[in-house]
């Protein structure tokens, strides 16, 4: 049975799980490859997504996984797609549809996301290929007199237009507006620019006539800069009071990116925004994670390219999205992190 775009953004976001972002562009794979040892090559990055797909029990924790160009089109080792392993595993597929963000012109220092040309054919072919819904990410940098409104403004417009070409090919879009975390700003400066930003999209989204309950958000946690000199653990009172302001009721869910925080850490700031909303603070939408290296960086640095840490890499990923799945309950605590992983069963 076919599901509407309702229904699969519900089913994303809606079943108590998170989505894994595996869609890492073959040089940032390459990077965070570097970073550990791991020899940069074709096959070892096919090795690693494999391992990704493959680990016994994922979908009991994760809803979808986003996956990239090089990949959705990937094979295992035994010949399957990597899109079928995911299917059979009860994960939907999607796919990161942006070329990646550049230089914005006459604006130095500030970045718009590229990719709307071409668009709706790239988006049928993923379409037929399995993805079922898609992601695109605008990055805001917090500076001295940044974000300029222009940056802003056009960032939101290229989601808008991303949207509607997805929800019109049949996929749910993603909408992924970054405020970064570098910076020396506070979290009040956050939580001010985040709203700003998310009031300029939702005005763009409704003016290319996106329909808000076949969409997910994917927004940063409204957090002091990593340079700020006051930092707060895991303090949620500032994005759930930015969201409530900004994000209206009838989107389909909110799925947080992680922006570089330890995995422990965006797991414990998850919790507390889904603590606070089961003791009373009821929310209009459900609040899951979309973690890229928070959920990975375990994982690839057990594996280390090495076929004989495979099952220990695998179970470091179960881990870190069983501590996630206790977090959208409200129900994540650290001893977790010392409990034995989840078996796992082939």
């Amino acid at each position: 049975m076919t599901l509407s775009l309702a229904e699969t953004a519900r089913a994303l976001v809606g079943a108590g799980k998170g989505l894994l972002a595996m869609d890492e562009s073959t040089p940032t794979c390459d990077k965070r490859f570097a970073a550990v040892g791991i020899p940069q090559t074709v096959e070892l990055r096919r090795a690693y997504r494999e391992l990704l797909v493959t680990t016994p029990g994922l979908g009991d924790y994760i809803s979808g996984a986003i996956l990239f160009d090089e990949t959705i089109l990937l094979r295992d080792r035994n010949g399957a797609l990597l899109v079928e392993r995911l299917i059979g595993a009860g994960i939907i597929p999607g796919i990161k549809v942006d070329l990646g963000a550049k230089n914005m012109a006459l604006h130095p220092g500030e970045l718009i996301t590229e990719g709307l040309d071409g668009l709706r054919a790239r988006l049928a072919e993923y379409a037929a290929s399995g993805a079922r819904f898609a992601k695109w990410r605008a990055v805001i940098g917090l500076a001295d007199m940044q974000p300029s409104r222009a940056c802003i403004s056009a960032n939101a417009h290229a989601l808008a237009r991303y949207a509607a070409l997805c929800q019109e090919a049949g996929i749910v879009p993603i909408v992924e507006p970054e405020v970064l975390m570098a910076g020396a700003h506070t979290m009040a400066r956050c939580e001010e620019v985040t709203g700003e930003v998310l009031g300029v999209l939702f005005d763009e989204l409704r003016a290319q006539a996106v329909v808000l309950e076949e969409l997910i958000l994917k927004p940063n946690m409204v957090l002091p800069g990593l340079a700020c000199v006051e930092q707060d653990s895991i303090e949620a009172v500032a994005t759930v009071r930015c969201l409530r302001r900004n994000v209206p009721a009838a989107v389909a869910g909110i799925a947080f990116l992680s922006g570089g925080q330890p995995g422990e850490c965006a797991t414990a700031r998850l919790n507390a925004m889904n603590s606070s909303a089961a003791s009373g603070g009821r929310l209009p939408w459900p609040l899951v994670f979309s973690f890229a290296r928070a959920l990975q960086q375990p994982a690839l640095s057990i594996w280390g390219g090495e076929d004989a840490n495979v099952a220990d890499a695998q179970h470091a990923l179960l881990h870190r999205a069983r501590c996630n799945h206790a977090a959208l309950h409200g129900k994540y605590e650290a001893a977790m992190e010392h409990e034995p992983a989840p078996r796992l069963v082939s």
